[in-house]
C-alpha cells in the first residue's frame, strides 16, 4: 500500500513539473515541426542502414574465413 501512495505523490509532483514548463515555453515552441519530425526520421533510417551493411559485411568476411 505505501508503494501506491508513493505513485501518487510522484504524479502530482510530475503535474506540478509539467504546469511550471508550459508556462515558461512560448505556445510557438511546443512540440516539433513536421518538417523536423521527417528529417529526425530519415537519420534515423540512415543510421540503421549503415549498421545492417556494415554487420553484414562483417558475417560476410567471417563466413569467407571458414569456407
Amino acid at each position: 500500500m505505501h508503494t501506491f501512495a508513493a505513485l501518487i505523490i510522484l504524479n502530482g509532483y510530475v503535474a506540478g513539473a509539467r504546469r511550471r514548463v508550459r508556462k515558461r515555453v512560448p505556445d510557438a515552441e511546443l512540440g516539433a515541426t513536421t518538417l523536423e519530425l521527417v528529417i529526425i526520421t530519415l537519420g534515423l533510417i540512415a543510421v540503421a542502414t549503415l549498421l545492417v551493411v556494415a554487420l553484414t559485411a562483417a558475417v560476410q568476411r567471417r563466413v569467407d574465413q571458414i569456407t
